[in-house]
């Protein structure tokens, strides 16, 4: 392969790699803001309906034990609550 031949590959890949979507995301500010502001509400979504699933099936389970006296009780209102608000 020449010097030529390959200097011209070269540039087709860096040329490639421009049209690539990251890069034009990380060549607009506004584009990258846009981008990591969704980002973190995707992030936060996620984030707080796992953690509510999470707690919800938490205190369903600790619920169901009744010879826990504090904890039981506890979870038992949280459980009749939802309930309820069904």
């Amino acid at each position: 392969m020449t010097t030529d031949a390959a200097l011209e590959k070269l540039t087709k890949e860096v040329e490639r790699l421009n049209e690539h979507r990251f890069i034009r995301v990380q060549n607009s500010w506004w584009r990258l803001i846009l981008f990591q502001f969704t980002r973190g509400l995707a992030f936060g979504l996620g984030s707080v309906v796992g953690a509510t699933i999470l707690v919800s099936l938490l205190a369903w389970w600790i619920s169901q034990f009744e010879f826990l006296p504090i904890v039981g009780e506890w979870a038992a209102t949280i459980a009749k609550q939802i309930e309820l608000s069904e």
